[in-house]
């Protein structure tokens, strides 16, 4: 059975945007970069949320172009060759030879974790993230925290429901940020 796991990042006040969709402050340093490599070679599928989607799909098949920062440079053509599954209710269809789910999201999911092969990344957002987690499909939820109060904007969590977890791992990166690594409880 793969694994679904969520990695997101969010505010020290627990928002993944800002108040106007920003997403200017999460500090990409080489432990937090390292770190995200070690997720993403776990991974055979990356899955987004629609509006996750459009951002990841406008940008990396661009950054070589556009960005010199060395972890963009690196994850570029990882994104590239990875399959790509996005979860949507009104996308029909995605550029990239991305697979779109979402119409009967517990049994599709179910079965994309029950073929073999390694873990399945969610990607950021929080919607698909709420979908998932309200079906008890996600497994590992690796929250990272920087060093940011936003104020306001899209709550990581914006369901109300309570969730119980279990922390299995914490760990700093450049001195800056901070993961919180949970398991269902």
């Amino acid at each position: 059975m793969r694994k679904l796991v969520y990695w997101v990042h969010q505010s020290v006040d627990g928002f993944i945007e800002g108040p106007n969709g920003e997403f200017d402050w999460p500090a990409m340093g080489p432990e937090l970069s390292a770190h995200s490599f070690e997720l993403t070679d776990r991974a055979d599928a990356f899955l987004y949320g629609r509006k996750v989607w459009g951002l990841m799909s406008w940008y990396w098949p661009r950054a070589e172009q556009i960005s010199q920062d060395p972890h963009d440079l690196k994850f570029a053509p990882v994104w590239q060759r990875t399959p790509k599954i996005v979860i949507s209710r009104t996308l029909e269809n995605a550029e990239y030879d991305a697979r779109v789910i979402g119409r009967d999201l517990a049994a599709e999911v179910a079965e994309l974790k029950a073929q073999p092969g390694r873990e399945l990344l969610l990607t950021g957002g929080s919607g698909a993230a709420a979908a998932l987690t309200a079906l008890g499909l996600i497994d590992e939820y690796q929250v990272v925290v920087h060093p940011v109060v936003l104020g306001g904007g899209t709550p990581v969590f914006p369901d109300k429901e309570r969730l119980d977890l279990r922390l299995v791992e914490t760990r700093s990166f450049d001195g800056k940020s901070v993961l919180l690594r949970y398991e269902r409880a």
